[in-house]
């Protein structure tokens, strides 16, 4: 997957992952400055099956580890299965605690 751009566009709070010119998977977030809150992760119907949702979320937890400062919630079932997939890094994941 060398020959993929990835870009992060924070006035339209989303990653997004190009193969050349096409735009193949973006991933849509909320940051309240604290907490960034991963809500959608899509791919281009014709791109599917590529591992690029993956490669993306890949590309933006490590941005996100890179930055510091916030943690992370997996809203998108998606990005949810990503972290159990990955657990070497849960490390950025918002802890909740119980009352």
């Amino acid at each position: 997957m060398t020959d993929l751009r990835f870009t992060h566009e924070p006035d339209a709070s989303r990653y997004t992952l190009h193969r050349g010119d096409d735009l193949v998977s973006v991933l849509d977030y909320r940051d309240d400055g604290r907490t960034v809150v991963l809500t959608r992760a899509y791919t281009v119907p014709t791109f599917r099956g590529n591992g690029y949702a993956g490669e993306l979320v890949d590309r933006a937890v490590a941005h996100l580890e890179r930055r510091g400062g916030r943690t992370v919630v997996p809203m998108c079932w998606y990005v949810a299965d990503w972290f159990e997939a990955n657990p070497g890094r849960r490390g950025i994941l918002h802890e909740r605690r119980s009352a």
